[in-house]
């Protein structure tokens, strides 16, 4: 087993004990199938596995990629990347000590983070504003409890049932509240009267949630949200509703893209309590965002389970650097927020940087047209033309040179289409055209 050990010192760049363990784990795994009248195999055999099995598992570690997809808020690649001022209040805060629960002016403990929750009232138009750490839970924490109670039911329509990333459902994960689903309406039609008709003395809220990653089209009909509102204040229940996106901006104004509603529309349009994440059209770190009226919010996060789900003190430096940012700007100067510039870069910028990274690759290379998307399960119907460069391998497949570019120090994450390897630069940095050249010409000379 040490012999194995030493054979395989290094692989994956991980720590000597995790080498052992591999090791270890392989030569039981031998000794067993030897007693079980199997085949001897060679050495190199085994060590060869070992060293697959570590390298393996060294690429799954955490580290920066560059994002040649298009998909500006790619769930798979980290979604939202957070802008330089954030990041470096992020360093600051994990680097040493902070006061993230103590009240500097009396030297007493105090509430966690209250600028935080601060920032985010005034950015969303909420009287106030708690986090948690997603957007699901937010919404299971403001459902749990309100349905602590007697009153247990929940009415939504049967055409918000809608299923996330990840194979979750949106039912399940409000069952795991403690809620019962009270369904009303069609896939495709729902009334005020549908709700109406449902309401009773175990109805605990009425539950509207943004049907963010698809859309429908033809025979349908969803109510006014203001005509919800004034149901649910007639019949003393909270509206509650899971906005998903967390645009604070109109996104119409960016680019090429449909109109995304806002936490402040919702609350205008009568809302009592909204759910956002932090980390899709908010553009900044995981989280989940309850706006709403200072009642309503302050018992949800009076809630024992709030302390369950509280964000730590990375989450909170990196929500209130993106708050601040988007604070800060002004007519002339928009949010310093990635999310909100990759947007609305514009094509001619990206095609002179695309022509630019061709003409130094060489043959290999081209500058072409593809289409960006916001991604993140937003916006499903817009696009935004953006500019590729083009690859095509002298030799070799092209999924080869996709995998050898993912395989890379960085990695490169593109697509393929039309038989070329297509890099959006929509979604890779300026910063880092020099880090992506010599990327792609390691891969196409390997």
């Amino acid at each position: 087993m040490e012999k194995l050990a030493q054979a395989v010192a290094g692989a994956g760049g991980l720590p000597r004990r995790v080498v052992a363990e591999a090791a270890r784990a392989e030569a039981e795994r031998v000794r067993a199938h030897l007693m079980a009248g199997g085949e001897p195999e060679g050495f190199s055999v085994v060590a060869g596995r070992v060293r697959a099995d570590l390298e393996a598992v060294g690429q799954a570690a955490l580290r920066p990629v560059i994002n040649g997809t298009g998909v500006v808020l790619h769930t798979n690649l980290g979604r939202a990347p957070l802008g330089a001022a954030v990041a470096a209040r992020v360093a600051a805060v994990a680097a040493g000590y902070s006061n993230l629960e103590i009240d500097l002016e009396s030297g007493e403990r105090g509430r966690r983070a209250p600028l935080v929750d601060r920032l985010l009232a005034v950015l969303t138009g909420a009287e106030a504003v708690c986090v948690v750490n997603n957007c699901a839970a937010a919404v299971v924490l403001v459902l749990r409890h309100l349905c602590a109670g007697e009153r247990k039911e929940v009415i939504i329509s049967r055409g918000e049932l809608v299923e996330i990333g990840g194979g979750f459902r949106v039912p399940d994960i409000i069952e795991t509240s403690g809620a019962r689903l009270r369904e009303v309406g069609t896939t495709n039609k729902t009334t005020v009267a549908d709700y109406e008709r449902a309401l009773g003395p175990q109805t605990a809220a009425i539950l509207r949630v943004h049907r963010s990653n698809f859309y429908q089209e033809g025979f349908t009909a969803s109510p006014e949200p203001e005509a919800l509102a004034a149901l649910a204040r007639q019949a003393g229940v909270p509206l509650v509703e899971d906005l998903g996106s967390g645009a604070v901006v109109d996104t119409a104004s960016l680019a090429t893209l449909e109109h995304e509603p806002t936490v402040i529309e919702s609350l205008q349009g009568g809302a009592d309590l909204v759910c956002v994440s932090g980390d899709k059209l908010f553009g900044g770190p995981q989280a989940g965002i309850i706006a709403g009226t200072a009642a309503w919010v302050g018992r949800v996060r009076q809630d024992p389970f709030f302390r369950v789900l509280r964000c730590d003190k990375l989450m909170l430096a990196a929500l209130q650097e993106t708050a601040l940012a988007y604070l800060s700007a002004t007519a002339d100067a928009p949010p310093a927020v990635p999310v909100i510039g990759l947007l609305s870069a514009d094509a001619e910028v990206l095609r002179a940087r695309a022509t630019a990274l061709a003409t130094t690759l060489g043959a290999p290379a081209a500058v072409g047209q593809g289409t960006s998307r916001c991604g993140g399960g937003t916006m499903p119907r817009s696009a935004v033309a953006s500019v590729t460069l083009d690859l095509t391998p002298p030799r070799g497949s092209v999924d080869d040179l996709s995998r050898r570019l993912r395989l890379g120090r960085p990695p490169v994450i593109g697509y393929i289409a039309g038989g070329t390897l297509k890099l959006d630069l929509r979604t890779v940095f300026p910063e880092q055209d020099e880090a992506l050249t010599t990327a792609v010409r390691a891969a196409l000379d390997a």
